[in-house]
């Protein structure tokens, strides 16, 4: 078996000829360094194991071998470039916001000015803001307004964009005011970091930042990072996890350093004292944490298993073994009962949990069967039936409670998971897979073009009060934040590589950067303003830059900011509209009716 590895590992190398002039060529080899990630890809591929390790494995479907490699951004299954019939009947279903501006929107009838003069004609009713701004997306590639030293794992606003939060590698949680204007960037002196209140701090030696500062919170020293964090409905409390049994809460917005442990361990267990390299064999971490919509339990998952803390009466009161792999994400299906729990796994599962109905079974209410790979982020719209999920398969899918597997169903056949052997996504490559999808797939959409590689990159809906959740956005390992329309169509992709240092101003003229050949951002987490059209990305920098996080603020930019004109930007608004007419008219059409030319 060596004496094959060490064959393929010198078949491997880069071969260059160089042909003469009479068309006979010399071959001189040039041995390329062998990495640890071509050994690993080596030592886990079929042509390099014994005639008995195969025997051995003979019973397992040769599908999950790893037929092919290539980039590790390269699209096997390309994104929709043309409106998908499911989605554009959610979005004309009402559950996705109003439906009679997307009407107006199709038709091109959507004047915003004309709106405003109706409104201010009328006796009495209210115009809301998603009739006025729910076309405007965050189209600039951002300018970064503030730079750590550690990695950025979570950054989102509180629910109503006050401020924004950020949780970094280092412990660190830092909280900024989002109703200041950033200020304009002041180069730091001796290690010393300014501000935006013009308070000089030596504290905090690996943060700078243009954004007013409001909080800067030192968490207790987990395992390796704080993973997840959330806010409470009234945005007074944060939890955050840490890959150990306890999560801890904190206060947001005033100066109390008080963290309070909420502890998910089992009573007899929480005495017991670490062993040498860590927690005891009996230990495991959790990865996720939400509070309920009343902010008085939280849902955490972590090691297999999800839990629920009731915080009033100080005590866990929900215990799950519910996956056979990691738990990475979790939430909760809706913001009014708070009785049905979600939960995403890296055994490629999502399942449904009815509080109501874990006294008589231990099984899930459903399962959501679609993704190839494990599951890195799960986010729900919020009205306990739709949420969105993103999967290592290098998908984002969409997902309707209503139409979840069964687990009867589950147990007898769709529980079969159809990983590629030896993909790891820490790594920045996907093979080439044998299926798009689980062969039992309930998801109602699928949307790509991103890549889901090297951390647990999250995904949202938009905000429903300006967009309706018509949007779906994400982070990507190749530096690009994605944002597609609930049809499938990728309708803006903002580029973390040509984010413009701090010392612009974020509101100015957006500058046109030369395409970047050393900077790889990966993109973690974004979040969307629920106010206006502002995003926020953390991303983390791959290039030569001292800063190892930089987060980025992405607007929305009028004519004046833009590189065209107002002639070339109607008409560009024009064919797009006339275009989705056209294609909206196609898909629903009544059978047998008459195409009648609309006389506007």
């Amino acid at each position: 078996m060596l004496r094959q590895i060490f064959l393929s590992l010198f078949n491997s190398q880069n071969v260059r000829r160089t042909d003469t002039g009479d068309g006979n060529g010399s071959e001189p080899r040039q041995l390329r360094t062998i990495t640890i990630q071509d050994l690993q890809r080596l030592l886990n591929s079929r042509s390099v194991e014994s005639p008995t390790d195969y025997e051995e494995d003979s019973d397992a479907d040769d599908d999950d071998e790893i037929e092919n490699v290539g980039e590790w951004h390269h699209p096997w299954f390309p994104p929709h470039k043309e409106p998908q019939q499911l989605g554009v009947e959610l979005l004309m279903g009402g559950e996705f916001g109003s439906v009679s501006s997307k009407i107006r929107s199709r038709r091109n009838k959507r004047n915003i000015s004309q709106m405003i003069l109706d409104q201010s004609s009328r006796p009495r009713g209210a115009i809301f803001r998603e009739n006025m701004i729910s076309e405007l997306i965050p189209n600039t590639n951002g300018t970064a307004v503030a730079s750590y030293a550690a990695n950025v794992y979570c950054g989102q606003f509180s629910k109503d964009s006050s401020f924004y939060y950020t949780c970094c590698q280092d412990f660190r949680l830092h909280i900024y005011d989002m109703t200041s204007p950033p200020s304009p960037y002041m180069k730091r002196q001796r290690n010393l970091r300014r501000s935006a209140t013009g308070v000089w701090d030596d504290s905090d030696r690996n943060h700078d930042t243009t954004l007013k500062i409001l909080k800067t919170i030192q968490g207790y020293t987990g395992r390796w990072t704080i993973t997840d964090s959330h806010l409470s409905p009234d945005n007074e409390r944060m939890i955050y996890s840490s890959i150990s049994p306890t999560v801890y809460m904190t206060s947001t917005l005033d100066s109390s350093v008080t963290q309070t442990p909420i502890n998910f361990q089992d009573p007899n267990q929480r005495q017991r004292a670490r062993a040498h390299w860590g927690w005891d064999e009996d230990s495991f971490g959790i990865w996720s944490c939400r509070f309920s919509a009343d902010g008085n339990e939280v849902v955490a998952g972590g090691s297999g298993q999800i839990f629920v803390y009731d915080l009033l009466a100080d005590r866990r009161t929900v215990k799950i073994i519910a996956h056979e792999d990691d738990v990475n994400s979790c939430c909760w299906a809706d913001t009014a009962s708070g009785n049905v729990l979600i939960s995403a796994s890296d055994d490629t599962f999502l399942k449904v949990w009815d509080r109501r109905s874990l006294g008589a079974s231990q099984k899930p209410s459903g399962v959501l069967v679609g993704h190839t790979e494990g599951i890195t982020n799960v986010s729900a719209k919020g009205d306990g039936r739709y949420i969105i999920s993103n999967g290592k398969d290098q998908a984002l899918r969409l997902w309707d409670l209503r139409k979840m597997c069964s687990s009867e169903d589950f147990d007898n056949g769709a529980n079969r998971d159809y990983k590629l052997r030896g993909f790891d996504y820490r790594y920045g490559h996907y093979p080439k897979p044998k299926r798009a999808a689980h062969p039992r797939d309930c998801s109602v959409m699928t949307y790509r073009g991103h890549a889901v590689l090297r951390t647990l990159i999250r995904c949202h809906f938009s905000p429903a009060e300006t967009t309706g959740g018509q949007y779906i956005y994400s982070g990507s390992a190749d530096g690009k934040i994605h944002i597609w329309s609930l049809d499938g169509r990728i309708v803006q992709v903002l580029d973390r590589s040509k984010t413009s240092a701090m010392t612009f101003d974020p509101s100015a003229e957006e500058c046109i950067l030369p395409n970047s050949t050393h900077s790889t951002v990966c993109v973690r987490d974004v979040s969307w303003n629920g106010n206006e059209p502002v995003m926020m990305s953390a991303g983390w920098d791959g290039g030569h830059s001292l800063s190892k996080s930089v987060v980025a603020r992405h607007e929305w930019r009028g004519l004046s900011k833009m590189s065209y004109g107002l002639e070339d930007w109607m008409e560009k608004q024009n064919v797009e509209r006339d275009e989705r007419a056209t294609r909206t008219r196609r898909t629903l059409r009544i059978p047998g009716a008459f195409d009648v030319e609309e006389n506007d």
